[in-house]
């Protein structure tokens, strides 16, 4: 019987950045395209000139629609006409790049909805063109949610290899995370960074939290947080079944997790997980939109204007959220 494949939509990202280039080195990997029935959405001129820029040459069928995605033999393209290549000006903000990535991202769901896509990996996006281009939200996760009309908690992961962040908020000012810090949002987090790394294939998810106030802090007299609301929600994430420890100061719980103690971090505040995985390995960083019916992800570097056109993108972090994508997506078929 031959193996089950997941059908994975690969999207060029913002057409002024390296989102091309990317998706035409990681093709060039014949490992990773034997891990799916891989689809490459967007226009195909745009296509045609992430290979130019990389150097590499491959020849995609085309097809007309997901529902020609699964048995094929290799990538195939479903060529989507979005934007002119005369109105694209590499490493330049604009709203028709925005536009066009918004269009792309729209059919994937799409696709994943009418049961013909089990994941979709997308090259890096600009959040202004896309601001400008059209999109409402504050996000590209919102911009899911409200698509795929999901009505329960969602959360932004950023992962490293083999660990995993949530966080209980995310694009907020610093001085608002504090009033986010609750119960509710600490255990909403811890489930859903359990459930994906369940999906993504750790049967026994080990979960530490971290602290909101310098050393944890320091018994109360530093902040109470911890005693009032994080430590009993901790509490009630053991009580629910999840495997969680903590809270443990934000300037040491990276340094056990990169040893192995945890799988998955979930984090008071954007930046405070950010920074670690970023510094511990900028190029291999992924980020998976967490609490959707479908798996999405994306490296977590963004589109690295200062080199687009260049030939001199680092296909790592694509590599990465595209295997994460298979994995999950994997998994979405065995179910």
């Amino acid at each position: 019987m031959p193996q089950v494949q997941p059908c994975i939509a690969l999207t060029l990202g913002d057409p002024a950045g390296i989102g091309p280039e990317l998706v035409a080195r990681l093709l060039g990997d014949h490992n990773a395209i034997d891990q799916a029935n891989i689809v490459v959405v967007g226009d195909r001129w745009l296509w045609e000139e992430g290979q130019r820029v990389a150097g590499i040459r491959h020849e995609l069928p085309e097809i007309a629609s997901f529902a020609e995605a699964r048995g094929q033999t290799g990538p195939v393209l479903l060529p989507i006409s979005a934007i002119k290549q005369e109105d694209v000006e590499y490493a330049r903000v604009s709203g028709l790049c925005g536009a066009s990535v918004l269009k792309v991202l729209a059919q994937c769901m799409d696709g994943a909805s009418d049961g013909h896509v089990d994941a979709i990996c997308f090259a890096p996006l600009n959040k202004l063109s896309m601001k400008q281009g059209g999109l409402k939200h504050e996000d590209e996760l919102h911009f899911f949610v409200d698509h795929l009309k999901v009505e329960t908690p969602v959360c932004e992961f950023n992962t490293l290899g083999n660990l995993w962040t949530s966080r209980i908020s995310s694009h907020i000012p610093l001085a608002e995370a504090a009033s986010h810090v609750t119960p509710e949002r600490i255990l909403s987090a811890t489930r859903l960074i359990h459930d994906a790394l369940v999906a993504a294939g750790i049967e026994q998810p080990r979960i530490g939290v971290a602290a909101l106030n310098p050393h944890a802090g320091e018994g109360g007299t530093c902040g109470r947080e911890e005693i009032d609301i994080i430590a009993p929600a901790i509490d009630a994430c053991r009580d629910a079944g999840y495997a969680a420890q903590g809270p443990f100061p934000a300037d040491t719980i990276f340094r056990r997790a990169r040893d192995g103690e945890f799988d998955g971090i979930v984090t008071m505040y954007h930046d405070q997980g950010q920074i670690a995985l970023k510094l511990m390995g900028f190029e291999r960083g992924v980020t998976v939109q967490g609490g959707l019916p479908i798996p999405i992800t994306t490296p977590a570097h963004g589109t690295a204007f200062d080199i687009a056109g260049k030939g001199k993108a680092n296909v790592e972090a694509i590599r990465h959220a595209f295997y994460i994508a298979c994995r999950m997506g994997l998994n979405s078929v065995s179910r």
